[in-house]
């Protein structure tokens, strides 16, 4: 049993033998049709009651096709509108369709009114409904889209507010630390306490990035490392921090990395300010090139007494800083090389940029 409604049709004509002949017609293909004899009531009826589609003669008295059209158009929601003709003249089609009706058909006396016509009303019923589907899909995505876009938010204000309460904590040990490493008069104990505090600021740089950015997934490589130079000479409070110099491209690389490359600058530039220059200070350069769009170069180098092989040796076999710099060098899958240079020590390392 099939208990779908009928069809409704609204056939505007001023011809009634034409109106019934359309009626009984279409009847016969299962569709309920309801006659107007001029544009006026037609309106009127659209008004008492709706319709699946409105079938409008060109030619009537008063109100025309064309000015009916018009009227019917400004209805919310209107429905499709086959237009009906008597003249040849394509001028009044061209009209009908640039005022906005789904089809048109020509009334002649050659029997073919009546079939073209059904046709017309099928052809406009379905691109109605692929019409209605199509924006019934559009709507759904709009509105997957809108909550992804909402939760993708919500997510981003999350993580930026956990990098923040973290980089607070960070912040707080890393100012107790050098807290600590100031107030001991053991130069050793001292210098472990700065180290550990540089670390943990290595840490919480990159979370102090991120919640200060709108993208929680990457860092600015070159401004990190800046700042974090920056942390590292307001620890230490000596002239020989003051001697590192810094030079970076742009690039942006994960969170992660970022801390793998702030860690292996922070061991190499802490080591360097300790051994390089036993009798003063002296330039620590940093450098942070560009190689390709996926591909980057991080060059630590002093110009102090340089490594003996004996400490060469030992430095390559033990110690925290020389640990922690291998394992930061295996998260990268960075290649390392320490080139010959006249005077000092140069570190060079190649990685990638996901």
């Amino acid at each position: 049993m099939n208990d779908k409604a009928p069809t409704r049709i609204l056939y505007i004509d001023d011809d009634a033998g034409i109106g019934r002949l359309v009626q009984k017609h279409l009847a016969r293909y299962g569709y309920e049709v309801e006659t107007a004899t001029c544009g006026a009531d037609g309106l009127r009826c659209l008004s008492e009651r709706e319709f699946d589609l409105v079938a409008l003669d060109h030619y009537m008295e008063g109100k025309d096709g064309l000015a009916t059209l018009g009227e019917i158009r400004k209805r919310p929601n209107p429905p499709p509108v086959v237009y009906v003709t008597g003249t040849t003249e394509g001028r009044v089609a061209v009209a009908a369709l640039k005022a906005g009706a789904a089809d048109y058909v020509i009334k002649d006396v050659s029997g073919t009114f009546l079939p073209l016509l059904r046709a017309a009303i099928e052809s406009s019923l379905a691109a109605r409904e692929l019409r209605l589907l199509r924006e019934a899909a559009q709507a759904e995505v709009r509105e997957a889209r809108d909550k992804f876009e909402a939760l993708a938010n919500e997510r981003a204000l999350l993580m930026r507010e956990v990098n923040h309460r973290v980089s607070n904590s960070l912040q707080l040990a890393v100012s107790l630390l050098n807290m600590k490493a100031h107030a001991q008069s053991n130069p050793d104990v001292k210098d472990a306490l700065l180290a550990a505090g540089s670390r943990v600021a290595a840490i919480g740089q990159v979370h102090r990035r991120l919640y200060n950015s709108t993208d929680v997934q990457a860092v600015a490589l070159g401004d990190y490392l800046r700042l974090l130079m920056d942390d590292i000479s307001r620890a230490m409070e000596d002239e020989s921090v003051n001697q590192v110099q810094f030079n970076a491209d742009e690039m942006m690389t994960t969170p992660d990395r970022a801390v793998a490359v702030g860690m292996i600058v922070t061991e190499l530039v802490l080591n360097a300010r300790k051994h390089a220059y036993p009798d003063g200070n002296g330039p620590i350069r940093v450098e942070l090139r560009r190689k390709d769009e996926k591909n980057a170069t991080l060059i630590v180098e002093d110009e102090g007494i340089g490594m003996p092989p004996e400490d060469a040796l030992r430095t390559k076999r033990g110690g925290l800083g020389r640990t922690i710099v291998q394992a930061m060098v295996s998260k990268l899958d960075a290649a390392e090389s320490r080139p010959p240079v006249p005077h000092g020590t140069r570190f060079v390392f190649d990685f990638a940029l996901p």
